[in-house]
């Protein structure tokens, strides 16, 4: 297939992956952060095996960077984080929330530490870069805010390990979880963080410059190809079985942290004061009046997730939305994870779900669905 087949135009971007993904067989794609990202390599249920069984690499070139540099850097990122960054660690990965003045969330992307004064904010869909070049410009704080020519990809699954060592040597395996290495690959400069959004083992390898997109892609697939790697995307399936959010579908700038169970990425103890802590204290003090839950939907596998919010009703009463839902092959069930009135939202408590095909029966259960410990990702 020509790449020329893929586009709307010149305004979404392209990755320094994007021709490679077409000939290793990409059938479609989806736009994320302004860019293309590859959301189909044919069957998701194949493509969540192949990330459980073996490995799948997968174009995040999507998620992309707001590198903070300047001698306020680390001020200025505790400022946009309602996380305890104090004791955080040149070479250190943190999962973080950024809020606006009413508690709202922003993002919830990761926060690498390349240095003293040097961070990058690793996004989900939606664009940071502009806030936080406003938020600086009366901040009073000596920062620049830009993105850089960075695009990650993420090698996930079981063997993802060995093809790290197949490429980088036996060093790369003392990485801990959410830490990160300057590294170089025949020449290539490189981060590598044992980081990733699939709930399993795995690394994102953080490209530096994006002329070397082709040659790093076919130089991973063919250190993976006796580990059985193939290309794949994020999967769906293994990420509503972690309870990993997506940002606009799980929660988005009316959400706050409280309603998702987030509360160990709020200090509100600290010092250091940072956007949105007044109202995260008024809400914390208060208490919320919805909350996320995990839910199994009693029906027929579902074909594909779902594309809108599915209403949640109890005795006739509109009680929440389901935010996603799939089928899950490997727990032979229809899980979702949902937003309900804290009213209902004890475990065991039976509720209707309009689906799709209609009205059907589904039950909150504990969340993560699988591996709720994450000793997959963590091993």
């Amino acid at each position: 297939m020509n790449t020329d087949d893929f586009g709307f135009g010149t305004q979404i971007r392209k990755s320094p992956y994007f021709d490679a993904t077409v000939r290793w067989g990409v059938q479609g794609f989806s736009v994320y952060n302004h860019m293309y990202i590859p959301r189909d390599f044919g069957s998701p249920e194949q493509n969540f095996w192949n990330l459980v069984n073996d490995a799948i690499l997968c174009d995040v070139a999507v998620e992309r960077q707001v590198e903070i540099t300047g001698p306020d850097a680390a001020r200025f990122v505790q400022m946009l984080v309602p996380r305890n960054l104090s004791k955080m660690a040149v070479g250190q990965c943190k999962y973080v929330l950024l809020t606006n003045a009413e508690g709202g969330i922003l993002n919830d992307p990761i926060l690498l530490r390349l240095a003293e004064n040097h961070f990058w904010i690793s996004l989900a869909d939606s664009d940071i870069l502009f806030w936080a070049q406003g938020v600086a410009v009366h901040s009073g704080m000596d920062v620049t805010i830009v993105e850089p020519d960075v695009s990650p990809l993420q090698l996930q699954g079981p063997k993802s390990g060995e093809i790290m060592r197949t490429l980088f040597g036996d060093s790369i395996m003392d990485l801990r979880y959410y830490w990160l290495r300057e590294v170089e690959l025949d020449g290539i400069p490189l981060i590598v963080s044992r980081t990733g959004w699939s709930s399993e083992l795995g690394y994102e390898i953080y490209l530096r410059d994006s002329a070397f997109g082709d040659r790093l892609w076919e130089r991973i697939m063919e250190a993976g190809g006796p580990y059985g790697l193939k290309p794949g995307h994020t999967s769906s399936i293994r990420r509503i079985e972690g309870a990993m959010l997506s940002y606009h579908a799980d929660a988005d700038i009316h959400t706050n942290p409280y309603e998702l169970g987030l509360d160990r990425l709020v200090d509100l103890d600290m010092e250091a004061d940072f956007i949105g802590k007044a109202a995260l204290r008024r809400i914390h003090e208060q208490g919320v009046s919805r909350k996320q839950v995990g839910l199994v939907i009693d029906s027929a596998p579902l074909k594909g997730p779902n594309t809108t919010f599915w209403a949640i009703n109890k005795d006739g009463r509109n009680i929440g939305k389901v935010t996603s839902a799939v089928y899950s092959p490997r727990l032979e069930q229809n899980i979702a994870l949902a937003m309900i009135s804290v009213d209902f939202a004890n475990i065991g408590t039976e509720v209707e779900v309009v689906t799709r095909s209609g009205p059907t029966n589904a039950t909150i259960v504990e969340r993560p669905f699988y591996d709720p410990k994450k000793k997959l990702a963590t091993s």
